[in-house]
C-alpha cells in the first residue's frame, strides 16, 4: 500500500514558477512509477506529467512540455513537478499517483492517488 500527500500548491502569477511535491509511505514506492495529473473546474482530471521507478525518464503532456519537469527523490520517497513559466490555464487540482502503468497517461493505470493541492495562476 502506497499513501500520497501533495503539498506546494498556491496562488501564483502568471510567468511565475511553483514546485509541487508529493511525499509517499510504504514499502513499495521505489518500485512503482509515479505521475501527476491535475483537474480544472469542469473538465476531466488530465495528464500532466510521469517518471519511471529508476527516474531516468519523464514523460510530459503536449501542454507542459518544456515548461515543466518531473523529477523522484527515491531516497526521500518524494516526486516533484517544477512548473516554469506559468499559465492561467495551469490552474487546476494538482493529483500525485503511483502504480505500474501500462500507458503513462493513462488515469486508470495507476493505483495509488493523493487528495490533490490547488494551484491558482493569475493573468
Amino acid at each position: 500500500q502506497v499513501q500520497l500527500v501533495e503539498s506546494g500548491g498556491g496562488l501564483v502569477q502568471a510567468g511565475g514558477s511553483l514546485r509541487l511535491s508529493c511525499a509517499a509511505s510504504g514499502r513499495i514506492f521505489n518500485s512503482i512509477a509515479l505521475g501527476w495529473f491535475r483537474q480544472a473546474p469542469g473538465k476531466e482530471r488530465e495528464f500532466v506529467a510521469a517518471i519511471g521507478w529508476n527516474g531516468e525518464s519523464g514523460y510530459y503532456a503536449d501542454s507542459v512540455k518544456g515548461r515543466f519537469i518531473i523529477s523522484r527523490d527515491n531516497s526521500k520517497k518524494t516526486v516533484y513537478l517544477q512548473m516554469n513559466s506559468l499559465k492561467p490555464d495551469d490552474t487546476a487540482v494538482y493529483y500525485c499517483a503511483g502504480g505500474v502503468p501500462g500507458t503513462w497517461s493513462i488515469k486508470g493505470g495507476y493505483d495509488y492517488w493523493g487528495k490533490g493541492t490547488l494551484v491558482t495562476v493569475s493573468s
